[in-house]
């Protein structure tokens, strides 16, 4: 499929993912417990044997870039390639990416060199599943300029999302940005002929940020100075081309937020997830760290994820993710955690040191109770601590070494809790 460039937006500073973002491009956050958000759509990417693959991001980019030339290198007789395309000054322009279509515009001087027919726009913080290849052909096979992927939706959940109104032949008449709770969007639902499961109540379409762009209906898109794909360039484009939407029905979650993240990962442990990390036709691809198994020390995990090279010693693990390298010291237990890992082992000396100085390990110390949070890679916790067992109201703010955001306690990366440490 060398006839299609795709580019996933990294989005900007990843205000509403904060703590996580603090120090990285949201694309880069991990997800899973071994796996960075941007490997969703890069994978499904790779998956339909689209290897054209630009990244557009311009905060944090340091631990994306690392992340990306660590793990995705194509052979040399593929021409494929996954690039980063950071902010910066040209003769043209100087200031930052003002929004999704900004960023695009000011990339097209290096996106026309690959000579593309088709753009593919992705989100670069969303999680699913999709058949690129049925996208683009439903695309070529409408005839349409452009195509917008959408899902069916509650109406509180289209609250926040670009909605859509079709017609009895997928043709997009009209598209709404975020209409908030209050508007009445009643004419806005899916057409009863267009939907398979009748039975789930008043659906609407909402967009899922996923476009396909015809090369020459790119550039027309962005001759001007609109800034953003949702708000303008995409209303815009419906008076004046053809615009058509894809059903997709699989599982889809915009991971945008602390709470949606936090929910995402768990839904994973989950019986029957409903994303499946365990199809290996489609695999989610990341960095092969070449870890040894983790090994569980007469310990109990239910309905749990350990990742890669994880030590956990008499310990109980219930409805958690456990990160890659994550040591579990004797004693501690773990319910509904979101547990993001190490980047490296302590040396002994290093633990010496650390002892020298009363500092905990980097992991989770003996007799650790944790409910209800997410821990950030590299976080030292010390003997003793408890987070979120004893103060059932939680009220969300900044609490220094940690946050309270949406009722869910986040331990940011790096942060030292020392022994006895309540939270």
């Amino acid at each position: 499929m060398s006839e299609v460039l795709s580019i996933v937006l990294g989005g900007g500073k990843g205000t509403r993912l904060f703590p996580l973002t603090q120090a990285r491009a949201k694309p880069a956050v991990p997800f899973g417990g071994k796996f960075r958000l941007v490997d969703i759509p890069i994978s499904n990417c790779i998956n339909a044997n689209l290897r054209r693959i630009y990244i557009v991001t311009q905060f944090n980019s340091a631990s994306l870039h690392l992340h990306l030339s660590q793990t995705y290198i194509f052979d040399t007789f593929s021409n494929g390639f996954v690039e980063i395309l950071a902010a910066e000054q040209t003769f043209d322009h100087s200031g930052w990416y003002e929004g999704t279509a900004d960023a695009v515009r000011k990339n097209l001087v290096h996106f026309r060199t690959q000579k593309p027919d088709y753009y593919l726009i992705l989100s670069g913080d969303q999680l699913y599943r999709m058949d690129l290849m049925d996208l683009l052909a439903k695309h070529k096979e409408s005839g349409a300029a452009i195509t917008i992927a959408s899902t069916a939706v509650s109406r509180e959940d289209a609250s926040q999302l670009g909605i859509l109104k079709v017609d009895k032949t997928n043709t997009i008449t009209e598209f709404l940005e975020k209409p908030g709770p209050a508007r009445d969007i009643s004419d806005f639902k899916v057409p009863a002929e267009l939907r398979h499961n009748k039975s789930k109540g008043d659906r609407y379409l909402g967009s899922m940020g996923i476009y396909v762009f015809n090369a020459q209906a790119m550039e027309d898109c962005l001759a001007n100075e609109m800034t953003d794909f949702g708000k303008e360039i995409i209303p815009a484009a419906i008076k004046q081309l053809k615009v058509n939407g894809y059903l997709f029905e699989g599982y889809w979650e915009d991971i945008g937020t602390i709470k949606n993240f936090y929910e995402a990962n768990l839904e994973l442990t989950t019986l029957r997830p409903r994303f499946d990390i365990y199809d290996e036709n489609r695999p989610i691809y990341t960095h092969m760290r070449n870890l040894p198994p983790s090994k569980m020390n007469f310990s109990n995990m239910n309905q749990s994820i350990a990742s890669e090279g994880c030590i956990i010693t008499n310990a109980s693990i219930t409805n958690s993710i456990v990160g890659i390298r994550t040591i579990i010291e004797s004693g501690s237990s773990l319910n509904g955690v979101v547990c993001m890992g190490a980047d490296y082992y302590e040396s002994e000396t290093k633990k010496q040191q650390n002892a020298e100085a009363r500092i905990p390990n980097v992991g989770i110390g003996k007799g650790v109770i944790i409910k209800g949070a997410i821990i950030d890679k590299n976080a030292y916790i010390g003997e003793g601590c408890r987070i979120g067992v004893d103060d059932i109201n939680r009220n969300d703010g900044n609490y220094g070494n940690y946050y309270i955001i949406d009722g869910i306690i986040v331990i940011p990366k790096n942060t030292i809790l020392y022994p006895g440490t309540i939270i």
